[in-house]
Formats: structure tokens, sequence, C-alpha cells
């Protein structure tokens, strides 16, 4: 499993490894620089990581924004800008349209009211009084109707339009949660999601971790282009072998998360050797070439939602009993269990802003 170099003395973080790596560099921490450096330690952009990497240790700001409107679209940014101004105007247009309402409601009102004061009048013939009221009631309610109609025609408008920006925002959501290569959530979904656990009852919830073992050397051997593939393909047969319902994440370079809710530990078991024998038996060649790029096999840990106490310590546990796989020799599943122990844990909770 990739993992990066602690100092001695820090604690073994990837967000404190990261802001660590920051400051040696001399990069201002702020959001869009931690977002870049946070994507290059995961690995999920080889050709972002190669550019930073490039930058050396006298990267200007100036060359780091570059890189970040390069691979993060600062274009999603401001479309998602732009949606939201676009539904800030549609609202106060609405409000603007319900403030009119009020008014001509309250006019009305006014109106009815001096109509009953004149009707109660005593200066007065009760017909003319009469005549005059039953006029004037009547051209002040079709205009209230009219204008009523017109109302609700714009409401109606104007509610059509914002769901319209709605789901052009709920769209960059997804692209913004989304790893494009493989096409599962990204870290940022799963973090929100492994937060989201504990909110209700976490009891049946497991959280697998898997690792694709000796994934560097695919890298070496063959090329990041057909390890993409690898992923891709690591991707698919994942995705293919668990439940429809289950949260599917890639959490970093090589490293994926899967959260089954509703299963207890000896299911999700079965699921996990369903998926490693799957990618076992699964061919990884070059069509054209015939180079074989295998075997490719997984090692996979997890823990029960019951077992640990919040989501940090769900994670920390799974990712011991993955440590546990990888060390009892790799291409097995492991559970965790009271005395699992490695020497470091990661901690799930790295993107934040």
């Amino acid at each position: 499993m990739a993992t990066a170099t602690t100092p001695k003395g820090m604690n073994p973080d990837i967000g404190a490894q990261i802001s660590y790596a920051m400051r040696s560099m001399g990069i201002a921490p702020i959001p869009r620089n931690y977002e870049l450096f946070y994507e290059a330690y995961i690995g999920s952009n080889p050709a972002l990581s190669r550019e930073l990497a490039a930058l050396g240790s006298q990267a200007t700001q100036e060359e780091l924004d570059a890189i970040g409107q390069q691979y993060f679209s600062s274009q999603h940014g401001r479309m998602v800008e732009t949606a939201h101004d676009r539904i800030a105007a549609e609202l106060d247009s609405l409000l603007r349209l319900l403030r009119q309402e009020q008014n001509s409601l309250e006019s009305y009102s006014r109106l009815l009211g001096e109509t009953y004061s004149r009707i109660n009048s005593k200066n007065n013939a009760s017909a003319d009084i009469l005549r005059s009221a039953i006029t004037i009631l009547t051209e002040a309610t079709e205009g209230t109707m009219a204008h009523g109609e017109q109302t609700v025609e714009s409401v109606t408008r104007k509610s059509h339009e914002m769901d319209m920006v709605r789901k052009e925002l709920d769209e960059y959501k997804r692209i913004a949660n989304t790893d494009s290569l493989t096409r599962l959530s990204n870290r940022r979904a799963f973090d929100d999601r492994l937060a989201a656990v504990y909110d209700g009852s976490a009891g049946l919830t497991g959280l697998i971790l898997i690792d694709i073992d000796h994934f560097k050397r695919v890298n070496d051997s063959f090329g990041h282009p057909v390890g993409d593939k690898v992923l891709a393909t690591v991707a698919t047969v994942i995705r293919n072998h668990v439940r429809k319902d289950s949260f599917i994440a890639r959490t970093g370079g090589e490293e994926f998360a899967v959260i089954v809710d509703g299963l207890g530990a000896e299911e999700i078991q079965q699921i996990c050797e369903r998926v490693r024998t799957a990618l076992e038996s699964t061919p990884f060649k070059n069509s054209k070439s015939g180079v074989n790029y295998g075997p490719i096999t997984i090692s996979l840990g997890y823990c029960m939602a019951g077992e640990a106490d919040d989501a940090g310590d769900l994670y920390s546990k799974a990712d011991i009993a993955l440590y546990c796989a990888k060390h009892a020799g790799r291409n097995r599943t492991k559970m965790f269990e009271a005395g699992m122990q490695k020497d470091f844990t990661k901690s799930w909770l790295i993107y934040r802003r």
C-alpha cells in the first residue's frame, strides 16, 4: 500500500504530511494549494503529480495556480458560482412577485373596508351606495383574480427555472465528487459518506478497504497508461461484484473503499472474497501485442461499524485489517479483530475546507 515517509516526531497523518511538505517548500497553506498537494499525494492524477514535482522547491503561486486551472477545472467553480447567482436572481424576482401580490391583496382588503363603511353610511341613499359598492367590488375582484392568475403563472415559471438550475448544481456536484479515471466516487465523496455512517444506526454497516497488490511494479514495468487501464478494470470488477446499493470510491492511487449497509460480518466477508476471486481470475493482457500485465490481485480489510467508536476509528480499524492482509502475504481478506496492530494508521478526515 502506498505510504509517504513521515519525518521523525511528526504525527503520521496524511493531512499533516501534506502540510509538512507544503511548509518545507514554502508554499502558502491556502485551500487551493492544499488541494493540489492532496491529489498529488494520493496519486489519483499521475500527470498532475509529475508536473507538480517538476516545479521543485521554488514553485511560485502563479505556477501552482496554472496547474490548478489545468487539472481542477476552475470552470466548475465558475459554473457553480454562476448557477448560484442565477438561483439568487430567481429567488429575488420571486420575492418581488410575492410582495406585489401581498400589496395587491392589502389594497383589495382596504377597498372592501372602505366599501363596507360606505354601505353603513347613513348620509347617502341606500340604492346609490349598493350600486356603487357592487361596481367597485366587481371591478376590484376581477382585477385581483387576473393579477392572481398572472402571479400563479409567474411563480410556476420561476419555480421551473429554479428547478433547472438546481439540477445543474446537482450535476456539477456529481462531477466534483467523481473520480475521472474509474467513474467511481472520489475521496471527497468518501469522506462525506463515511462521516454520515454514525448519523443513524451504524451497527449493520461495514467498511471495506481494498488495495491493489504490487501496483507500483505494474507502473514501473509497463508505464502509467497501462496502470490506468488496470485501475479502471479493477473498479469495474468491484462494481460488478458488490450490491448495487453499496457505496464505492477510489480513495487513493491504487486504493478503493466500499461501504455496505444492512449486512453482517460473514456476508461482508463473502462479498470481499467474491471480489477478490473475480479479480484474481480476470485476464490483464494487451489484445494486440499479447503482453500479459498480470496477475493482478488485491488485498482487502474490513471492519463493522459496531466495532468502532466513530468514523475515524472505523477507518483506522479497517486500515489495520488491510495492513494485516498485506503483511500475511497479500491476495486475501482480513476482518478487524481485537489485538491487530499496525505501525501507523492513516486518518480518513483529509479533505476539508
